[in-house]
């Protein structure tokens, strides 16, 4: 017993730090003025985990997941073009934003894929096209992914990269 009280005093700093550290925020350059972007932001509709059974596959959890579009810039509206949805073997099951919306400064535009919606895949994404009258900040796009059933919680998010043109 006193070897495991000692490893706890001496490891539990270690161990908390690896549960805060995913919550932590890095400090970022700002980006560049931009007139527009197309960005790539991974979905996942689902989570593979634990250990391969007996039929060779994971378990898996389902996940929702909220895409949100939040322009960053105080005086500028931007206008999303396209949010197109893709599964993970690159084949696009849809459009979310079928005509140009308008997200007025500080704004957020939100798409959400539903917690039964596993058509996606692991390796889902969307490619989202904006585009704004001027340079001005560009927006920060996230997708917050979640599972809160039978008492336990999966919470997750991913961030948006740019793409070359």
């Amino acid at each position: 017993m006193r070897d495991w009280n000692f490893c706890w005093q001496r490891c539990r700093g270690f161990v908390f730090a690896l549960f805060l550290l995913p919550t932590v925020a890095f400090a970022q350059e700002a980006r560049p003025l931009t007139k527009g972007e197309t960005l790539y932001l991974p979905i996942y509709s689902h989570m593979l985990y634990g250990n391969l059974g007996k039929s060779g596959k994971a378990s898996y959890v389902l996940l929702s997941a909220l895409v949100s579009i939040r322009n960053t810039d105080a005086r500028r509206p931007i206008r999303v073009l396209t949010a197109k949805y893709f599964d993970t073997h690159g084949k696009q099951l849809g459009e979310r934003v079928p005509t140009p919306v308008v997200v007025p400064p500080l704004g957020t535009l939100e798409l959400f894929v539903e917690l039964n919606d596993a058509s996606g895949g692991s390796g889902a994404n969307f490619i989202i096209k904006w585009e704004a009258d001027q340079p001005l900040n560009p927006p920060l796009v996230e997708s917050l992914h979640a599972n809160m059933d039978g008492g336990k919680a999966v919470i997750f998010m991913t961030q948006s990269v740019p793409l070359a043109e």
